[in-house]
């Protein structure tokens, strides 16, 4: 049997230091936020065939590169061109619609539309996304602490926000453009990483039952030997899909990257930090109760 709670110092030290790398980079680089986010200008062009995504990235790039981002819609028959704000000027704008136009031997209806988003939308969307990941944490921990226990809600809670947390820290660190289906990716993570965790909680629980001997060092472990090749499996089935889509369907990676990190911190946590903490919230309760009698 692997000794999991024993090692907990080793799991904790990891992702401490992986905390303070990413709070590193957040507090001088900051978030790549794209254009849902900072606002820019949105060009909607009906191409009308099929046609490869390179290459409009490739005619994009030239005006504004690396600050854009593109999107294929109407089964593959329109392609949508995000600029980020301040980057391109009116002429600018034409000349891009110009090389596109004539890539394709485009008409001029070809163009459906051409807009300007402004920047109070971005932080609109910023403002909502942080409220819907403290409601969800807060839906979360009021289901567990009635399903389970108050430690268990709590060791729950700390585990997703480790898993957002690395997440975020991951874009942070490589500069990779934020935007909505981020968010959407996030929220899908914190479902899935709290499933991980309560399926491991519930086998904690059963063996408190069963096991009313041993003490909750001995019946984390237990559990999580019991839960691993579940958990492992789970993931590594998920991870491969995903990873699949990432590689063969490009329109949707905004959303399949983050997921391929927060599942994979999803199974680490859920393992090696929600089990530990436990432990530890655990015995903090029983040495307060003792000094409490004492």
């Amino acid at each position: 049997m692997l000794q999991i709670i024993k090692k907990t110092k080793v799991w904790f030290t990891i992702s401490i230091v992986l905390t303070i790398i990413g709070i590193a980079f957040l507090f001088t680089k900051g978030l790549n936020y794209g254009i849902d986010f900072r606002g820019g200008t949105l060009i909607s062009m009906n191409i009308n065939k099929e046609f490869k995504k390179a290459d409009v990235d490739t005619i994009v790039d030239k005006y504004a590169k690396g600050k854009y981002s593109t999107k294929v819609a109407n089964e593959g028959k329109e392609i949508e061109i995000l600029v980020q704000e301040g980057v391109l000027n009116e002429e600018g704008v034409n000349n891009l619609i110009k090389d596109v136009k004539t890539q394709y031997s485009l008409e001029e209806s070809a163009v459906i539309g051409s807009e300007t988003i402004g920047a109070s939308v971005g932080n609109e969307l910023k403002e909502k996304a942080i409220w819907a990941l403290i409601v969800a944490n807060a839906a979360i921990l009021i289901y567990v602490a009635m399903r389970f226990e108050l430690n268990f809600a709590i060791a729950a809670i700390i585990a997703l926000i480790h898993d957002v947390f690395l997440t975020v820290s991951f874009y942070a660190i490589f500069g990779i453009q934020v935007n909505t289906p981020f968010i959407a990716a996030v929220l899908t993570i914190v479902g899935y990483s709290i499933n991980d965790t309560i399926v491991v909680f519930d086998r904690v629980r059963e063996n408190v039952k069963k096991n009313r001997r041993m003490s909750p060092e001995e019946v984390a472990n237990l559990s999580v030997n019991e839960t691993m090749a579940r958990s492992i499996n789970t993931t590594l089935t998920t991870l491969i899909t995903i990873t699949a889509v990432y590689i063969f369907v490009p329109t949707i990676r905004e959303f399949t990257l983050p997921l391929i990190i927060g599942i994979a911190c999803g199974a680490y946590s859920s393992i090696f930090i929600a089990s530990p903490l436990w432990v530890v919230l655990k015995n903090r309760k029983r040495k307060n109760k003792n000094a409490a009698a004492a």
